[in-house]
């Protein structure tokens, strides 16, 4: 299966357990891999033949902003079922990380496997 990947797509959003993680936003690095099949649009060259990731990032920057998650699972969660949601999608790896979140680190987060059947 081909993939389409979207690489440190960064939001600002509301996420965390404690109360000051909820008082302000802060900065949530998104990463996908998409499972699609490439076949037709590298014969037809047409936007209309593959996955537009554009329309991905765009949906899941504005959930990751206003959706206020306590964890990063349930994050993590949404964003897999938007991109499953969207034509030609038939698997998706999602990866959620909170930069700083503990201290000497870079970054902590999850990453998580979600497929159509998934959804059901």
């Amino acid at each position: 299966m081909d993939k389409i990947f979207i690489k440190d797509l960064v939001a600002r959003g509301i996420i965390g357990v404690q109360e000051w993680e909820r008082e302000k936003p802060q900065e949530i690095v998104l990463n996908f891999t998409l499972f699609t099949s490439l076949k037709k649009v590298g014969v037809s060259d047409c936007i209309d033949d593959t996955v537009n990731y554009r329309t991905i990032a765009k949906l899941a920057l504005a959930h990751a902003e206003t959706a206020a998650r306590k964890t990063v699972e349930a994050l993590a969660q949404d964003l897999a079922r938007i991109c499953l949601n969207q034509p030609g999608v038939d698997k998706v790896i999602v990866r959620v990380e909170k930069p700083g979140a503990i201290r000497f680190s870079k970054s902590v987060g999850v990453e998580i496997e979600r497929s159509r059947e998934d959804l059901e």
